[in-house]
Parts: structure tokens; C-alpha cells; sequence
């Protein structure tokens, strides 16, 4: 039986603005500030890069890392990396159920590969 784990993810995965959430300030079974989610929620996002490559208690090949680097490559211009970080999350050996701010729950491979759809339409529609 696959194990479920549940952590937060901001509703704003699904428009590419906001990534995966904490405790308290939205990361959910993570050390605050180890997937960057308060820098990224206030558009810092040279403070989040720096915070998710920084953090060394989260496993390189976690999903709600993984996605959340991609949201910061991708509010920095760097798509192609944006790209392979949700690219990762969804073809990794992990995968979790996420808990979207709105309350739904997507498992962490699809909602990598909702973040990719989403990038390449906003890649195309420049």
C-alpha cells in the first residue's frame, strides 16, 4: 500500500505564482523556510532559491521541493530549468497526495505536470 503524505501546496501552482506551502506559513511537515514558500509568497524570489538550495534537511528529489524550484526558476526566467525541476517531480521515485490551498488534494506527479502545462502555455503565448 502506497503511503500518503500530505503536505500543503498553494492554489497558485495552478496559475504558476505560488508554490508548495509550510506550517504556520504554509509548509506542512517541513522546517520553515525549507521550500522557500514565505519568500515566493512575497515575490522574493532570490531568497527562495537561495532557501530551497540551501535546504539540506529536505531530500533533493522531494516533489514539493522539486515543484517549487521550478516556480522559482520560472519567475526568474529560467524555464528550461523550471522545466526539468517539474519534470523531476513528476518521473522521481517519490510522490505524495498535496493539499492545494483551495482544500483539494493531487497527487505531487500531477500537479508537476500541471505546473509544466501551465509553463509551456505561458511560454507559447509569448
Amino acid at each position: 500500500m502506497k503511503t500518503a503524505k500530505i503536505i500543503g501546496i498553494a492554489a497558485g501552482i495552478l496559475l504558476m505564482t505560488t508554490p508548495a506551502i509550510a506550517q504556520d506559513s504554509g509548509e506542512i511537515g517541513y522546517a520553515k523556510g525549507s521550500l522557500g514558500y514565505d519568500a515566493l509568497i512575497a515575490g522574493d524570489n532570490e531568497t527562495a532559491l537561495k532557501q530551497l538550495e540551501a535546504a539540506e534537511k529536505v531530500d533533493a528529489q522531494d516533489p514539493a521541493r522539486l515543484i517549487n524550484l521550478g516556480q522559482t526558476y520560472a519567475r526568474l526566467g529560467r524555464t528550461g530549468d523550471a522545466a526539468r525541476m517539474f519534470m523531476a517531480a513528476m518521473q522521481g521515485n517519490h510522490d505524495f497526495d498535496l493539499l492545494l490551498a483551495n482544500g483539494k488534494v493531487v497527487n505531487s506527479r500531477d500537479a508537476a505536470e500541471l505546473a509544466l502545462r501551465n509553463l509551456n502555455n505561458q511560454i507559447a503565448a509569448r
